[in-house]
């Protein structure tokens, strides 16, 4: 039976499970982490409950889950503040702090981070205090406030006492500080000096860190070949999360642009479409959002809690001065001070409700501005949909044009062999060349190939010549042919030579078609019709 095992043996499935996820075998994670939480929820071991949370919240937080892993790190945040020492909250403020700093939301990271390293100080945890500065470093640095991630990037290399990944850790936010001072060439130097010491799986995040620094700071020096290949190196990484490739391939899309290889940039723009389309498909938004706003007032909850403990401590103190000195003016002293704690707290409710009003309105703010992100990635798609229909049509008319082209070459040709036979006695005299004469007026007047021709035109434009009769159903055969030419952006005398007529001819025939679509004299027939 899982509850029989005991507190030691619960310990090492938990360990198990942690092992799992390091490994990203989450399956098996969560399975081993959901047991000991069935066994410390039996028992009332809150540790174990605290860690199980926690670990199941990394779980969902790594598959990209944001939703259900903020609902996992609440329910761990609850039970460190009811049951558990301060160093135990630290973990999952930390683990909250993360979750936002993916989501961008740097305020609320940093927020958290700042929470969770004045608390180690407090507590003196040199390990936390390295760690939990490395993240307030990072922050500033993500929102480019250079001179507060110096400052903490310093305190954390100060308090370092495990070289190995939080070493490595800092010296990225090092190369990123140093990109920020436009000091490419230094943060490029520092990023392939450490990333040959790569080497194990738990270092893939720096890895990661030092090869998109590297991508972008070659990029910055328009070196675009090496930005280049440090750039697709994140994104051919087995390891690299979808979050992580997302960011090389706008990386690679916005290096394309820059060295003028606009092709490849829209690929890798496409190739951005479809991850994001991925992740959001992965992410569970709305249940992140609602969890957000529940941890928040949870969070003000225990604030309260310990204001009002507070309160209440200083309140004794108050009372016993007040009875040792005041005995006889007691009874009125507490009555005031009764009424001065109602009207405390009813403020405090009031203002309490005034914030839950504000999360809620924040939370529709949220939901329009998701919405209005949908719809411009639709848009978006859309447009290129579009274009790439307009590019295919465009090439087959271009094929098409040719042809025409070629056709009219043919009958230009056959038109001068015709002339000079016609002027020539011999032709007169000789009944064979008489009779290669009518053959070739007769091949002039051979329809077989304009009526190929055509057919392939209505597939390539479809719609175009049925819309056309539908609006004019006066034009004939002979109209639509001409209409359809000028359509291929052909010349006059290129139509001239297709249809073969003169280019008098030809222009007087453009004029009647002109009054038949009833066009003002100042129209272009032409600007007409390809505004269909």
């Amino acid at each position: 039976m899982l509850q029989s095992q005991t507190r030691e043996e619960t310990m090492d499935v938990l360990h198990q499970g942690i092992e799992e996820l390091h490994k990203k075998n989450h399956e098996k994670s969560l399975e081993l982490l959901t047991q000991v939480k069935k066994i410390a929820k039996t028992n009332d071991w809150y540790h174990e409950l605290f860690l199980s949370y926690n670990n199941i919240g990394l779980n969902y937080y790594m598959m990209l889950d944001y939703g259900e892993a903020l609902n996992q790190f609440l329910i761990a945040h609850k039970i460190s503040i009811e049951h558990l020492e301060p160093k135990d909250e630290i973990i999952v403020l930390n683990s909250i702090a993360i979750l936002y700093y993916k989501e961008k939301e740097y305020k609320s990271a940093e927020s958290y981070f700042t929470k969770s390293y004045d608390i180690a100080v407090k507590h003196n945890s040199k390990k936390n205090i390295h760690l939990f500065a490395a993240n307030v470093a990072s922050i500033a640095a993500a929102t480019e406030d250079i001179e507060k991630a110096e400052k903490y990037l310093e305190i954390a290399f100060e308090h370092l006492q495990e070289p190995e990944i939080n070493y490595y850790i800092a010296q990225t936010i090092q190369a990123k500080i140093f990109s920020l001072k436009k000091q490419n060439k230094k943060a490029i130097e520092l990023c392939l000096q450490e990333l040959p010491k790569l080497t194990n799986p738990e270092h893939q995040p720096a890895k990661i860190g030092f090869l998109m620094l590297l991508a972008e700071n070659y990029l910055e020096e328009k070196q675009y070949k090496k930005a280049i290949y440090y750039a697709e190196l994140v994104g051919k990484d087995q390891y690299a999360s979808m979050i992580e490739k997302l960011r090389s391939y706008q990386l690679l899309s916005d290096i394309y642009a820059n060295s003028n290889e606009l092709e490849k940039a829209l690929q890798y723009k496409d190739s951005m479409f479809l991850a994001k389309d991925s992740i959001q498909q992965i992410k569970n938004g709305q249940v992140y959002e609602n969890s957000r706003i529940k941890f928040e007032l949870q969070n003000k909850e225990h604030e309260l809690a310990v204001s009002q403990e507070k309160f209440q401590r200083e309140r004794k103190i108050f009372i016993g001065a007040l009875i040792a000195s005041l005995i006889l003016l007691l009874s009125i002293i507490i009555a005031i001070f009764n009424y001065l704690a109602r009207l405390k707290q009813r403020k405090i409710i009031d203002l309490n409700n005034q914030k839950i009003m504000e999360l809620e309105l924040e939370k529709e703010r949220n939901q329009k501005i998701l919405l209005a992100k949908e719809l411009e990635e639709q848009n978006t798609k859309s447009l290129l949909e579009k274009e790439k229909l307009k590019n295919e049509l465009e090439t087959k008319n271009r094929k098409l044009t040719a042809k025409a082209l070629s056709l009219s070459a043919r009958n230009e040709l056959i038109e001068d062999v015709l002339k000079q036979l016609s002027h020539s006695s011999e032709v007169a005299k000789n009944t064979h060349l008489k009779k290669q004469f009518n053959d070739l007026k007769k091949h002039m007047k051979n329809e077989t190939e304009w009526d190929e021709f055509f057919t392939h035109f209505e597939e390539v434009n479809q719609g175009f010549l049925k819309n056309l009769k539908d609006k004019h159903p006066d034009l004939n055969a002979n109209d639509l042919r001409f209409v359809s030419y000028l359509y291929m952006n052909l010349t006059t005398k290129e139509i001239a030579s297709l249809l073969n007529i003169t280019i008098d001819a030809c222009r007087k025939r453009k004029e009647r078609i002109s009054k038949k679509l009833n066009l003002d004299e100042n129209a272009e027939l032409f600007d007409y019709i390809t505004s269909f």
